[in-house]
């Protein structure tokens, strides 16, 4: 599939280049990914870069790959944050109204809607 020798995919591994799976048989298999980076690392011989400087190009494009956990995180407590004054703001407004209207509004947002805003409520104390 990637046009090259088993004895080179081989000499990858060992290298740590690429990332082989172990059957229950202890066959190695390779994922899609590793077909992507065998691509990458040919690619890459052919614009004379060493061995060394292909592995550190492929820990720096996984790297990148990664999602951003902190970044992530800080983007929900922002929406957090958001959502949590939109229920304060809400929240007098509903109390304000009769049963009859309180009763057709719920009635228009989903059973997700509201176990969502139950949580939200109970959540924000």
């Amino acid at each position: 599939m990637a046009d090259v020798t088993k004895r080179t995919i081989d000499y990858y591994t060992n290298l740590g280049l690429l990332k082989a799976e172990r059957t229950a048989s202890n066959y190695r298999y390779y994922s899609h990914e590793a077909l992507e980076d065998l691509r990458f690392i040919e690619m890459s011989k052919q614009q004379k870069l060493s061995l060394e400087e292909i592995k550190e190009s492929l820990v720096t494009k996984k790297q990148e790959k990664q999602p951003d956990v902190g970044r992530q995180a800080s983007d929900v407590a922002d929406q957090m944050k958001c959502l949590k004054e939109n229920v304060e703001d809400l929240l007098p407004l509903m109390e304000k109204l009769e049963d009859d209207e309180k009763k057709l509004i719920l009635k228009r947002l989903s059973p997700e809607s509201m176990t969502l805003i139950h949580s939200l409520v109970m959540l924000l104390g």
